[in-house]
């Protein structure tokens, strides 16, 4: 464990980076970029591999105990495995995760176990394939279920992600629920976030107190209480499960207080809040070997972080962005 507490001007404890390697994904879902697409990166504006190990190490000399390595879809980035490795071995890491859409999973699965991933959370917003289709614009279902039966072969604590759309995918609240019951994994409902501003996107949304209400319908749901390093989510367990299940309400009932996350984006922008304007470019950091000046922006960003965003469902003044370049 670090010998560091990291806290910000309002008091919160920030041990939490979202790490993103790759801008790029093998999936085009619709509430992560618009159906045109994102604009492409030069291969040379990507992080290397030794930049990200740098911030990752000077994140966690100040403080950061646990890293969630994202992209765009991190397991299509080569190399990145070996990456991995080198990041569970970096002292004072507690906690190393990975975000991925599950597509790669039944392939690198034991390669990941065995780099020392300790968690992962898998996007799966249907479980029917036709849905899933529509939902991701050109997944497979099949080969994504089949990622998820490996991952739990392998021994992972599995998450999967939901973002809940009204009139997509909110119909399948209850089933999703249901795999926790007799599996030990972790379902957590998203809210929809209007990153990329579509035209109505209000009707979308689905807030958390009604998704918890349609699930009380059918289940008697259990508080659980959130460990020091987890997210924002607020966890359930229906009586008698072997599993758990968590609402995240980015917009209906944000959780800006407890705040504990800083990201860094692919190409070096580090945003202390998602939905803020505000990022420093990292990269001028990195001409010199001695990481005292990186460690000191770090601590500037996290000094800087702000009380709160101002997103609501009456409105919002945030640019529009993709979630596969900041980073899911």
């Amino acid at each position: 464990m670090g010998t560091n507490r990291l806290i910000d001007q309002h008091g919160r404890v920030i041990n939490y980076l979202r790490l993103s390697v790759i801008d790029r994904c093998n999936l085009r879902c619709i509430y992560c970029m618009p159906a045109e697409g994102i604009g492409k990166v030069c291969h040379s504006d990507i992080l290397s591999y030794e930049e990200l190990f740098r911030v990752a190490r000077a994140a966690v000399a100040i403080g950061i105990e646990k890293i969630r390595v994202t992209g765009g879809e991190p397991l299509i980035r080569k190399g990145i495995i070996d990456f991995l490795g080198r990041l569970a071995a970096i002292p004072g890491l507690r906690q190393l995760v990975v975000t991925t859409n599950g597509v790669l999973l039944g392939e690198l699965a034991a390669d990941l176990r065995a780099a020392g991933v300790q968690r992962l959370n898998i996007s799966l917003d249907s479980l029917d394939a036709a849905t899933f289709a529509r939902i991701s614009r050109c997944g497979d279902l099949g080969r994504v279920l089949a990622g998820i039966a490996a991952a739990e072969r392998c021994g992972f604590p599995v998450k999967l992600n939901m973002v809940v759309m009204r009139g997509v995918n909110d119909h399948e609240l209850l089933d999703f629920a249901a795999l926790s019951r007799e599996r030990p994994i972790t379902v957590r409902f998203i809210e929809y976030m209007p990153t990329i501003r579509e035209p109505g996107w209000q009707k979308m949304i689905v807030p958390g107190d009604e998704i918890l209400a349609r699930l009380a319908e059918r289940f008697t749901l259990q508080p659980l209480a959130a460990s020091a390093l987890a997210g924002p989510s607020r966890n359930f367990r229906i009586a008698g499960a072997e599993g758990a299940l968590g609402v995240i309400t980015p917009v209906s009932r944000h959780f800006c207080g407890e705040c504990n996350r800083i990201r860094v984006t692919s190409t070096g922008k580090t945003k202390s809040c998602l939905f803020s304007d505000s990022e420093t470019d990292l990269k001028p950091y990195f001409v010199s070997h001695d990481d005292a000046l990186l460690t000191e922006a770090l601590l500037t960003i996290v000094g800087a972080k702000p009380d709160s965003h101002r997103l609501s469902l009456a409105g919002s003044g945030h640019r529009s962005f993709a979630m596969a370049a900041i980073g899911g």
